[in-house]
């Protein structure tokens, strides 16, 4: 089967039209899916079926604004403006795509995929947060210009200094995982005592690929070396932002630090950022994340200064050997079983979690497990229906699958057969048991 939209009962937002209207989208998106992969249907085709989709949801967005203006809903400029950004922007870049390369099936793909991200994303937050179900995450963003200035400006500044062909991924980038990390937080005092914070976060391979590239490295790895010459090019990739925007008043830099993932999400998750960018630069993922003009008291980073910069840097890159460490993704809708098999294996490989199927999706395209342990017995879409997913998108298919269930029967193991899991895992057994499985299967990846 080809991708597919799961309706699940915690998208809807108790406003019976909106919910109604978000089902239609779903299963337009659901039949386009279903069309691209026939080989007997022709461009004419997914031309009116895209035609469609879009001229839907831009109706959609429209009465959903009018509803939100009628009741004053206070986010509403907030919530017009993430519509702006993919009707104006989103929109008509994936439609240029497809009418350059005459409706390849890539490209298809791409619009398919892009449209069924947004639609689920902004469904569970953005929308939720209409009738008071969910907190927006954006309601601090700079005004869209300026989001779109700051986006120019890093474009051309990674053109001129690494001769990069960067695209923003996306304006709203939220502090999800990718790839293996370099986190970077600088703090900058304003003269009138207010401190913001820049976080950089670079994917491992891009440090290698551009400052690796100019010191003419050999290894494919961050080392100390490379990592401090990363620093400083960083410190002069913000100063020169800081010349674009001379009203933003970073004075002087107080303080930076290397942050481990969990203390960078800790970031995301108690404070909104003023400008949150992501970008594909061909050789690599980067964010660009702003949080001013509030001082964010955490204590739990290293200041890094003349000192202490050598054995800090060591200390960080010793740290990041956890990146080596497999890494297990845990799809199940219970946060209780979800934080009992991350205290049993997160000594010993990197977990992530997720609670739904399209969680998992997104979990894996940001940053590819090793082994994901799938609840078989979960509500409204199930483990097969899950693992199907997993196998319709491209580049997922041979990922290693174990099922975590309450029960193996002969009915379940034949349904799932064709999807090939690698096996079952009885939630009933001991924790030792369960690890040890975990283990012996991942030794066998070696």
């Amino acid at each position: 089967m080809g991708n597919r939209l799961v309706w699940q009962e915690r998208f809807n937002i108790g406003v019976n039209f909106i919910d109604e209207e978000h089902k239609k989208l779903f299963s337009i998106l659901n039949r386009l899916f279903e069309q691209s992969k026939q080989e007997d249907k022709g461009r004419w085709v997914c031309q009116e079926g895209i035609k469609y989709f879009k001229d839907h949801a831009m109706k959609h967005f429209t009465e959903e604004e009018a509803y939100m203006a009628s009741i004053h809903y206070s986010g509403f400029e907030t919530h017009r403006r993430l519509h702006d950004n993919f009707r104006k922007k989103t929109l008509p870049a994936l439609e240029r795509e497809l009418e350059r390369t005459g409706y390849s099936a890539e490209s298809i793909d791409h619009f398919l995929g892009v449209c069924a991200g947004w639609l689920a994303g902004h469904t569970t937050t953005e929308d939720r947060a209409i009738t008071g179900n969910a907190i927006s995450k954006w309601d601090d963003l700079l005004p869209e210009e300026e989001q779109a200035a700051m986006a120019q400006t890093i474009i051309q500044l990674l053109q001129d200094m690494f001769l990069l062909n960067p695209k923003v991924v996306s304006e709203c980038y939220g502090g999800e995982r990718f790839g293996k990390g370099i986190y970077y937080r600088l703090v900058y005092a304003t003269r009138q005592g207010k401190k913001w914070e820049i976080l950089l976060v670079f994917e491992q391979k891009l440090i290698v690929k551009t400052v690796g590239s100019m010191m003419d490295t050999k290894s494919d790895t961050v080392n100390v070396m490379l990592m401090n010459a990363a620093r400083y090019m960083a410190q002069q990739f913000v100063n020169r932002i800081r010349e674009y925007f001379p009203s933003a008043d970073m004075h002087e830099l107080k303080e930076e630090n290397l942050l481990t993932y969990e203390q960078f999400e800790t970031i995301f998750r108690e404070h909104n950022p003023q400008i949150s960018l992501l970008f594909d630069t061909g050789k690599g993922y980067f964010a660009y994340c702003v949080i001013a003009p509030h001082l964010r008291q955490d204590g739990n980073a290293v200041s890094i200064n003349a000192d202490n910069a050598m054995s800090e840097i060591k200390k960080y890159l010793g740290k990041n050997e956890e990146d080596n460490k497999k890494q297990i993704l845990v799809v199940d809708d219970s946060d209780i079983a979800l934080q009992a098999m991350k205290g049993l294996l997160e000594k010993d490989y990197r977990v992530s979690l997720a609670k739904s199927g399209m969680a998992a999706i997104r979990c894996i395209s940001l940053n590819r497990p090793d082994l994901i342990l799938l609840d078989y017995d979960m509500p409204v879409c199930d483990g097969s229906q899950v693992l199907e997913m997993i196998r319709a998108e491209e580049g997922f298919e041979d990922i290693p699958v174990i099922f975590l269930t309450g029960r193996v029967d002969k009915k379940s193991v034949q349904k799932v057969i064709p999807l090939k899991p690698m096996g079952f895992l009885l939630k009933t057994s001991g924790p030792e048991e369960i690890k040890k499985s975990v283990d012996n299967y991942l030794k066998t990846l070696d």
